[in-house]
């Protein structure tokens, strides 16, 4: 007899993913395994001609953000995310990066000139640049592998309707080793196929349609291996990693900071930061969120969230005193940044004018 997770009780435990409807909250199924929910996201091309570097050659990943410029002024600058370089060819006068674009892409029928930054330094300029549309190609399904159904889902199965079979808004819950919930991901999607599952006699390999889901990036697996143990429990344990790793650390503490309720500590509280691995943006916020609420610990990830988590109910009570060792790492590192038109840009500066402003007394050391 084919297992079915009762809907109307706590579902954790069965296995490390739940598939819930967004809506009325019941449970389509538990497994224990899934295939897809890592990959490659589809990425803009952009070869730029005439390139001429500002300093070293880009070699690889570049940066989370970085802002192509036009020379024109009438043009706003326009954003590439996870930008990474391609292999140059000997000889060659052009560059090709690659990103996401989807959230600024750029100016209606501007193909001009422009200069690149990554929000650190100037990267270099080239005459002229051309978008290239990448090959369609169908993403792989997301598959749910040894999954007991709720008796919703078994409905739907023996219906096979096109209605049935779409599950609108669900979200796939995946905990922890330790039983806590790690972190949910959104989706509409439907139902493509199921076959029995090698993983028992009595479960079923549910296929959804890949094109509806977003996977996680392929680079973020090895972070997420750490925090699927459980979440940090001693201070600095992300120090290690470059920006790239950091940014999806800091995207995983937001979540769970976010979803989580804080004790705000009574005021006049005395925090201590360690500024040894600030040598980045992600960093500086993953330093001031253990200094708050402890390892793992949120307290902003950029500067309108921690002026919204100096406001209160985020572990802290205004006024409060902070001791900021090694200072000289984060002033150095994050002093002279750029802004997306280029301009420069101190967030060294503009983070303890808005923790000063916050109510924190802040000791630099």
């Amino acid at each position: 007899m084919i297992p079915t997770v009762h809907e109307d009780r706590d579902h954790r435990g069965h296995g490390r993913y739940t598939l819930t409807d967004t809506e009325h909250g019941h449970v389509w199924g538990v497994c224990a395994a899934v295939d897809g929910l890592f990959g490659e996201l589809r990425r803009g091309i952009y070869e730029l001609f005439d390139w001429g570097p500002q300093g070293a050659e880009l070699r690889g990943w570049v940066g989370s953000r970085v802002w192509l410029v036009p020379d024109d002024e009438a043009f706003d600058p326009w954003l590439l995310e996870d930008a990474e370089s391609q292999e140059r060819f000997p000889g060659a006068g052009s560059l090709v990066l690659t990103g996401l674009d989807g959230y600024e892409g750029p100016p209606e029928g501007y193909r001009g000139s422009v200069r690149l930054h990554n929000g650190r330094r100037w990267l270099g300029s080239c005459r002229e640049f051309t978008r290239i549309l990448p090959p369609e190609q169908a993403p792989p399904p997301l598959v749910l592998r040894g999954l007991a159904q709720g008796g919703r889902l078994r409905s739907a199965l023996m219906k096979g309707t096109r209605r049935a079979l779409t599950l609108e808004e669900a979200a796939l819950e995946i905990q922890d080793d330790r039983g806590g919930l790690f972190t949910e991901r959104l989706l509409r999607t439907k139902i493509t196929a199921w076959h029995p599952s090698s993983y028992g006699t009595d479960l079923i390999d549910l296929e959804l349609d890949g094109g509806l889901f977003t996977p996680v990036p392929e680079y973020a697996r090895s972070v997420w291996e750490r925090w699927l143990a459980g979440p940090p429990d001693t201070p600095g344990a992300w120090a290690g990693l470059d920006t790239r790793h950091r940014e999806v650390w800091l995207d995983l503490v937001r979540e769970r900071g976010c979803r989580h309720t804080h004790n705000d500590r009574p005021a006049g509280h005395a925090y201590r930061l360690d500024g040894r691995h600030i040598t980045d943006e992600p960093g500086l916020y993953l330093a001031l969120g253990e200094a708050i609420n402890g390892p793992g610990g949120y307290f902003g990830g950029c500067l309108g969230a921690l002026d919204d988590c100096l406001g209160g109910t985020f572990g802290y009570t205004a006024p409060a005193t902070l001791l900021w060792r090694d200072a000289s790492t984060a002033r150095t590192h994050l002093s002279h940044l750029l802004t997306a038109d280029g301009q420069p840009y101190d967030l060294f500066a503009e983070v303890l004018g808005l923790l000063v402003r916050g109510g924190m007394h802040v000791t630099l050391t």
